[in-house]
């Protein structure tokens, strides 16, 4: 359609140079039409630049504006341009302190504790993840018939002769050949129990959330076996209180460009 518009304009506008006679073998592009003529005869340069420069406008006039989404890019001559480009990075995102915390929260979900509910994170020195964990009976036990309480007559009857602590499992499930010079988030202070394997795994550093036991036999040895081994173990201040997920905020601003 281009084409037959640029011809027709171009019949009319050398209509005083009809005597140039320009023939073409086969389809020919608008802008080849157009130099084949300018070619012919110098004298059409005026009016081939005119003619072009009417063109061009007469083509803007068929542009829609509009406002341009984030999403899309522009780019003119040869530089692109969009929205993106005046937009700054996210100033609330979490940092890795809040992000490792929260994900030994989240792994605490996974538990089917009534009472308690406790994760773990191992993290290297590049702030990679190398271990999750919660707190949980061991695989193969099933949690229907080992009990879940805290107290009964018999030991044998409550949870903790059998329930495995988020520690323990964090560093089970790791993910790489050892956790040598990793920092553990938990959101509890580990017990005695926990703190012998936190050593031996040769994890230098806990941080956690709770200490509510603190007086407790179990955690006045396990401060005690850290303090022994070396092991740093600070308590958590979170930069915010609350961290929410949202599923449906992936959907909050559509975009044309997938992510």
């Amino acid at each position: 359609m281009i084409k037959k518009g640029v011809e027709k304009g171009a019949q009319i506008h050398f209509a005083p140079f009809s005597f140039l006679q320009v023939t073409f073998k086969g389809p020919v592009p608008e802008q080849d039409f157009l130099l084949l003529i300018f070619f012919k005869n110098k004298l059409l340069r005026k009016s081939l630049e005119i003619y072009c420069r009417s063109l061009l406008l007469e083509m803007e006039e068929l542009v829609t504006v509009a406002t341009i989404p984030a999403s899309v890019l522009v780019y003119r001559g040869g530089e692109q341009f969009g929205s993106e480009m005046l937009c700054k990075k996210r100033e609330d995102y979490l940092e890795w302190p809040e992000y490792f915390m929260a994900v030994a929260f989240l792994s605490a979900q996974r538990s089917k504790d009534p009472n308690s509910q406790v994760g773990a994170c191992i993290v290297n020195s590049e702030n990679k993840i190398v271990g999750i964990g919660y707190n949980g009976m061991p695989n193969g036990c099933s949690d229907d018939l080992l009990p879940w309480t805290r107290t009964a007559q018999s030991k044998l009857d409550t949870k903790y002769p059998y329930v495995c602590h988020a520690e323990l499992n964090a560093i089970m499930n790791k993910n790489s050949a050892d956790v040598k010079g990793c920092s553990m988030y938990v959101a509890l202070f580990p017990c005695n129990e926990c703190a012998k394997l936190i050593i031996q795994a040769g994890i230098k550093e806990v941080i956690f959330m709770s200490d509510k036991y603190h007086d407790s036999p179990e955690m006045t040895a396990a401060r005690r076996l850290f303090d022994l081994a070396g092991i740093i173990y600070r308590k958590f201040k979170p930069k915010c209180n609350k961290i929410i997920i949202d599923f449906d905020s992936i959907n909050g601003r559509p975009s044309q460009k997938p992510l």
